[in-house]
């Protein structure tokens, strides 16, 4: 198979068997790879109830056809199984060089179910496989777990995917850190690692998958890396970082503020250049991306080397807090990195706490503290005991749609949807990304429905009818939004970064000379809906059903400041046209049988439809 090793690892942690798993050539033209893979691979051992802890809960890293090959950032993995913080389908990918290290072992990707007696690590080279004693790694945080790792195997070329204290303790939302502060930060699959006693994956070797056609590759991936340098969001993001957006998104009132209650902030204190100026922040890149996106923080507060912070971390821990003080945004995203925590689910948490203070919900005697908006100190604090399960931090490790049960706050006011936080994007700016966020696969996702970039013309998609629209309005929007999100799956299928800027038609022709399978845009958004079908079909036989496609009341109502003064989006009428376009059922929110035949789903098609 062209683009791929043709297998997977199949790890049994409860009885230690390893072997392989080989893949069909026709689930991979189907599927391509990476959290679509992850799914079909996934399906049959999905039951109705079952928990995300289960030792018999699969935990899935997969990597895809472009991952390894030359094509600019494509040094991607995507992480999947069912999220211990919403209890349906949860994914995240993740880059840095453990995503070309895992393939560069000789495996697609990893399928692990059981539990460990005692803390493990897997171990990956060549071809080989073994899980090896991580009782000395237990408790210690990841920056720690991937220098010893690296000392004990003697290989300073390894990379190394693990978990720190908040994944063993298994947090909701704890996430999975490698290659130092990148992550695969939602949905809480650190806490599916730790349940398993499985401490980290340790990656090595130089195995190669073959190119269909290696000629015409080395021509494209040279176009390919000339559009992405060529664009002009390039320089900008090599220079100031992804923090870059927090003026422009401020302007726009895309930013969250006040626990989406407010959308103006001091946007300038906290953006890419306050960072780089206050702390001479530098660039870093995953293996391979000329983009360089991402920043680095040396010798702060006594800390040799910070990873980051991101916008949306940056934009959780700050404006949504009404926290200005760059220097505890910085601690906070650390500390999150270190122990890995999804920064997100924490930074919107710790804001839904203030938020219920100031509203007498959360009292000082619940609490154990008084929890006021806009103290950095108190963030980082409660970080530390989010990860240590410790006082109020146990509650606040729940993620909100759990805080708001156990204090019987108004639950219209936790900011979720399906249990996984809002993202940093305000669904009043961009009103499409609102019916993304309701839709989408794995709850509240920026990534998986990027309307915003679409609408703000820094990319479009005219092969399959994706262009700027006007991003106030609700009319209109079902369709681009169900292809939106097609094209996103398509993005952690291969797997490309989203902040690739390559055309469909560029996309396309790669995919088809490096599997050596034909394929054209239209072909990556049937690709693409069936993937969004297959993770629907799992959320449903885990209780989703169409009540659960909805926004809080808090993140949608209009607001009294800001450029999106006064607007709201119509949630009853884009469901519906969505609904009618995706051809899913408006009384059980369940893909049409029809629809699941039409994209070769025939085995979710009978589980779902039994009497049909």
């Amino acid at each position: 198979m062209f683009g791929y090793h043709g297998k997977f690892l199949q790890v049994d942690l409860g009885t230690g068997e390893i072997k392989v798993l080989e893949l069909k050539a026709d689930d991979l033209k189907k599927f391509i790879g990476g959290s679509s893979l992850a799914a079909m691979l996934m399906y049959d051992r999905i039951k109705p109830g079952q928990s995300p802890l289960s030792p018999d809960t699969p935990l899935v890293f997969a990597t895809g056809p472009f991952t390894g090959t030359r094509v600019p950032m494509v040094s991607r993995l995507a992480i999947c199984g069912i999220s211990p913080l919403t209890g349906i389908w949860g994914e995240s990918t993740t880059g840095g060089t453990f995503p070309f290290k895992l393939k560069a072992s000789g495996f697609d990707g990893i399928f692990i179910t059981g539990k460990a007696d005692r803390p493990v690590y897997l171990y990956l080279n060549n071809g080989k496989a073994e899980i090896r004693d991580a009782s000395s790694l237990w408790g210690i945080d990841t920056y720690e777990v991937q220098k010893k790792l690296k000392d004990e195997l003697q290989d300073a070329g390894v990379s190394v995917a693990c978990i720190g204290p908040a994944g063993e303790k298994m947090v909701p939302y704890a996430c999975v850190m490698n290659d130092k502060g990148r992550a695969a930060g939602r949905c809480g699959l650190g806490a599916l690692m730790g349940s398993k006693k499985l401490k980290a994956v340790v990656a090595a070797g130089n195995l190669k998958t073959e190119l269909a056609n290696k000629e015409k590759m080395d021509e494209l991936t040279k176009q390919a890396r000339n559009t992405v340098i060529s664009h002009y969001m390039n320089p900008i993001y090599r220079e100031l970082g992804t923090l870059v957006y927090m003026e422009l998104g401020m302007a726009l009132g895309d930013v969250p503020a006040k626990y989406f209650t407010k959308s103006v902030f001091p946007a300038e204190k906290i953006g890419g250049k306050a960072l780089k100026e206050t702390y001479n922040a530098t660039k870093d890149a995953c293996y391979g991306c000329p983009m360089m996106c991402a920043r680095v923080v040396k010798n702060f507060n006594g800390i040799d080397e910070v990873h980051g912070p991101e916008y949306e971390t940056a934009a959780a821990f700050g404006p949504l807090c009404m926290n200005y003080d760059l220097n505890s945004i910085v601690m906070a995203n650390h500390l999150c990195n270190a122990y890995g925590l999804d920064t997100m689910s924490a930074g919107v948490s710790i804001a839904y706490a203030m938020h219920l203070y100031e509203n007498g919900i959360l009292t000082k005697d619940r609490a154990g503290m008084e929890i006021e908006w806009g103290n950095g100190d108190l963030i980082v604090r409660l970080v530390e005991m989010i990860v240590n399960r410790q006082g109020i931090g146990e509650l606040l490790g729940q993620g909100v749609r759990r805080m708001a049960e156990e204090l019987k706050a108004d639950p219209e006011e936790a900011a979720h949807v399906k249990g996984l936080e809002l993202p940093m994007h305000d669904a009043r700016a961009f009103q499409g990304q609102a019916l993304c966020y309701a839709t989408g696969p794995r709850g509240a996702c920026h990534l998986k429905g990027s309307h915003y970039r679409f609408d703000l013309g820094s990319m479009a998609v005219p092969e399959l009818g994706i262009a700027p629209s006007d991003r106030l309005k609700s009319e209109g929007k079902a369709e681009v939004s169900a292809i939106v999100q097609n094209y996103n799956e398509v993005f952690d299928s291969l797997l490309l970064c989203k902040f690739a800027t390559l055309s469909a038609t560029q996309i396309s022709e790669m995919l088809s000379n490096i599997t050596g399978w034909e394929y054209t845009p239209t072909d990556l958004n049937t690709a693409g809906e069936r993937s969004i079908n297959i993770k629907r079909a799992i959320s449903n036989k885990l209780g989703v059903s169409r009540k659960d496609d909805r926004m809080p009341r808090i993140c949608i109502q209009a607001l009294t400041e800001g450029s999106t003064e006064g607007k709201s989006p119509d949630m009853g009428l884009m469901l519906k046209e969505y609904y009618d376009y995706r051809k899913w059922d408006w009384d059980t929110g369940k893909p049409s049988r029809q629809k699941l035949v039409e994209l070769s789903l025939e085995q979710a098609a009978i589980d779902l439809w039994p009497s049909s």
